[in-house]
């Protein structure tokens, strides 16, 4: 099965899309609107230190009384994320989205982020995989000359 360097690889040269922890919310809302994608990484420096999602912003934000404008990144972000490496496979990460409730996966190779993966990402490449063994699966019985 494909692996998160073929997803990541598949997706092309593409930014991976971070702000700071102490931006605002409505700062980070703005760059995933800008860039149509559901999370951002969030930074202090060159560090990772945790991941928004829109699934935060709906339970964090204005549902406990926040302010988008007046809330700082560091105070609705997840700081415990679940990570992977391009060397992970696709059905691993579909395991981890699924134990953990998740669809975003933050890929790290030598402590450095260098990409992420969302659900679509890998059902995506899951689907494509079925689709290949299904047309491999045809082409093996039509040349063997079964008739069904």
């Amino acid at each position: 099965m494909n692996t998160v360097k073929d997803l990541l690889e598949a997706k092309g040269k593409r930014p991976n899309y971070s702000v700071a922890a102490d931006a605002s919310v409505f700062e980070a809302l703005k760059v995933m609107a800008e860039a149509n994608i559901g999370a951002v990484m969030v930074m202090e420096g060159d560090k990772v230190v945790g991941i928004f999602t829109e699934r935060d912003y709906a339970r964090k934000g204005e549902l406990q009384g926040r302010c988008a404008k007046d809330t700082l990144m560091r105070e609705v972000m997840v700081e415990k994320m679940v990570t992977v490496t391009p060397n992970t496979t696709v059905e691993q990460c579909m395991a981890l989205m699924r134990q953990f409730h998740i669809r975003h996966l933050p890929v790290v190779e030598n402590n450095q982020m260098v990409g992420i993966v969302s659900l679509r990402d890998v059902m995506e490449a899951a689907v494509q995989s079925l689709e290949s063994e299904i047309r491999g699966l045809e082409n093996y019985i039509l040349s063997s000359g079964f008739q069904g």
